[in-house]
């Protein structure tokens, strides 16, 4: 087949960030892009250099020139763009969080399964090369079996009452757009949880400032994990082993080195650095898959998309938060 040709929704900021890095996926090309706006299209088309700009979300969805749709609403709006994509045999990328709550996740994994079109959550960091060596240094069991993990992911911002990151209609909160990578992080190397204790700190809007995870994965390995918008930290992840353990250096969730540590003998450093700003992993990820003509990724399964979207969902009522999907106007 000749390239697969990439469509994004939504043209915020995470919009902005990865349109270049498509220049290093081999047989990728984004060929399109829709606002709910043609003004913001057209000026984001301009920036980037795409051909094509569509002022309402359905005419890009509905478009033969677009293969697979990254999808870069708030989390609320994520289920129902995707939905209407996966009805028009789209491929689709859904940026992270999936979705707002764990019933429209599985909506829209049902809908990809049902379909038979490719489906995947924008979970960059487990296709950055770093990572990738930290997975290969764990299955060749260089520090034995992985007991724990440890990490954090503070990012401070000043709170705002109208922002996204803090506006309830909009799926704002620690939770879904930081805790997202600290839980999904554990569950990469722990797989499935078993036991949740979460304690939250709310903003005066109500949705969740900064989280605490305390989590039991099904094989009695133990995450300890903590994220917020009200504070600094390292950003740094630690996996645990029975002979040894990794240091992923901040920000872990995009990092270019870890330090592999074992009993008895001296740390070993591996480098590896992504192609342009990291986001070109994970697009070439789909591209290939696409290309392959399978329907799910197995770095980024759906089934550990939902196991996370579960845990998450479960940390959100603990604090006292509930989330909701958006019903979208395509346009």
């Amino acid at each position: 087949m000749g390239n697969v040709r990439w469509g994004i929704v939504g043209l915020g900021a995470i919009a902005h960030a990865v349109a270049g890095d498509f220049q290093f996926v081999p047989g990728a090309e984004l060929a399109a892009v829709a606002s709910r706006s043609q003004e913001k299209a057209d000026a984001f088309a301009k920036k980037h250099g795409v051909p094509t700009a569509f002022g309402s979300y359905r005419e890009l969805l509905e478009s033969d020139a677009v293969d697979v749709v990254y999808i870069a609403t708030p989390h609320p709006q994520h289920r129902d763009v995707a939905l209407a994509a996966i009805e028009n045999g789209k491929a689709v990328l859904v940026e992270k969080a999936f979705t707002a709550t764990y019933d429209g996740a599985k909506q829209v994994v049902d809908a990809a399964r049902a379909k038979g079109v490719f489906a995947m959550e924008a979970m960059w960091t487990r296709f950055l090369p770093v990572v990738a060596a930290a997975r290969e240094v764990v299955a060749w069991g260089r520090i034995g079996d992985v007991v724990a993990v440890q990490g954090d992911l503070y990012a401070y911002r000043e709170y705002q009452a109208d922002h996204r990151l803090f506006a309830p209609e909009l799926g704002g909160g620690a939770i879904l757009d930081l805790g997202v990578y600290v839980v999904n992080f554990a569950q990469a190397f722990l797989g499935q949880v078993k036991e949740i204790d979460s304690r939250a700190r709310i903003f005066p809007s109500g949705v969740d400032k900064a989280v605490s995870f305390n989590l039991v994965h099904e094989g009695g390995g133990l995450s300890s994990l903590a994220a917020g918008f009200d504070g600094y930290g390292p950003g740094r992840m630690v996996i645990v082993g029975t002979k040894g353990w990794i240091e992923v250096e901040p920000r872990f969730h995009h990092p270019s080195m870890i330090t592999v540590h074992r009993n008895g003998v001296l740390p070993r450093i591996i480098e590896a650095l992504p192609s342009g700003r990291g986001y070109s992993h994970e697009f070439a990820e789909v591209t290939q898959r696409i290309r392959d003509g399978h329907t799910e990724s197995l770095t980024m399964p759906l089934d550990d998309t939902l196991e996370v979207m579960r845990v998450l969902e479960r940390c959100l009522h603990q604090a006292g938060v509930r989330q909701a999907e958006a019903d979208v106007d395509l346009g």
